[in-house]
């Protein structure tokens, strides 16, 4: 297994000089924990895609430590990706635009756009400006799983074959972040995210939303089953009636009225704020997947700034069970 070690100007100096000799390591990030690789190391990023058993045709968001890094990645930024840059990196917020020749096309999945961003950590920052590379880096789960927002999430699978594991904690924001299109005319979110689109708006205007998901992603995080316990979830209200002849669990926005039908149960938040929902939802779901119930009972937040993020996460989930949703 590989070595567990807190962050120090030690630990981060040596997992720069992993990556540069063409290892993969974790590594906190504000949104979720990481699996990284030098992003010019095809053989590298390779390994990313071998070790969290995720398909080649799913690309990857490239981390940079500045805004200077760009032109090594795009082909051209734009007026449209300074403003927000400016704005919001470093942050929960990743830009698609055309790419360099030089950026692998493993990293891109072949694409001719590539995923970008800052991210708002210092421990990130300061690895990315050790490494003297950007960073390839999707989350450090097993594809299509729950996302880690702290190394007891990350499974064993992973941590046998990495070199290294940065363990800064929990990660501040706990999902991952919000994807925008800017290729074309219009600004497109492809995945919402830490950063709400009501924000983004506000210095940029419309923001257009897809109304389905590409048969295959142009963006990480596009597939419509993700993000998923292994416990059958379902999406409900909260007035249904419960199988009492079943071991079921409740992921509640607030501490629920009636209790007694459900083995287990996780609050979001006991405000009912959504930052805060959103920063402990793959903590509550990894809670109830440990728990041996026989279904998780999820219910909706309203779609609103970080309540958009946490509903794309729950109807993703929600595909492993028989219905996404009941009424």
């Amino acid at each position: 297994m590989a070595k567990v070690v807190k962050i120090s100007r030690r630990s981060i100096k040596l997992a720069a000089e992993l990556l540069r000799n063409g290892e993969i390591v974790i590594f906190p990030t504000e949104t979720v924990y990481g699996l990284g690789a030098s992003v010019f190391n095809p053989e590298a990023v390779a390994k990313i895609f071998e070790v969290k058993r995720r398909p080649r045709f799913d690309p990857l968001i490239i981390h940079i430590a500045a805004v200077d890094d760009m032109p090594r990645l795009c082909q051209r930024v734009g007026e449209r990706a300074e403003k927000l840059a400016a704005k919001f990196w470093p942050g929960p917020l990743t830009l698609i635009l055309p790419k360099k020749e030089t950026v692998p096309d493993i990293v891109t999945a072949g694409l001719p756009n590539v995923a970008v961003r800052m991210p708002a950590h210092p421990v990130a920052l300061s690895l990315i400006q050790e490494a003297g590379t950007p960073i390839a880096a999707p989350s450090a789960n097993l594809f299509g799983r729950l996302s880690p927002t702290a190394i007891k999430h990350i499974p064993a699978q992973l941590k046998n074959r990495v070199a290294l594991i940065l363990d800064a904690g929990k990660t501040p924001i706990g999902v991952e972040s919000t994807v925008l299109s800017l290729v074309g005319k219009d600004i497109v979110l492809l995945r919402p995210g830490g950063l709400p689109i009501e924000d983004i708006e506000k210095i940029v205007g419309k923001v257009k939303l897809p109304k389905f998901l590409p048969a295959k992603p142009n963006s990480p995080g596009q597939l419509p089953q993700h993000y998923s316990p292994r416990t059958p979830l379902k999406i409900i209200n909260r007035n249904i009636n419960i199988d009492r002849k079943q071991k079921i669990g409740l992921l509640s926005l607030t501490p629920p009225s009636f209790s007694e039908a459900y083995a287990k149960i996780a609050v979001l938040s006991t405000k009912g704020d959504l930052r805060e929902a959103a920063a402990n939802l793959f903590e509550c779901l990894h809670e109830l997947d440990q728990a041996g119930l026989d279904i998780i009972y999820a219910e909706p937040v309203p779609k609103i700034g970080l309540g958009r993020a946490i509903m794309d996460r729950l109807e993703r989930a929600a595909q492993n069970g028989a219905n996404s949703k009941i009424e």
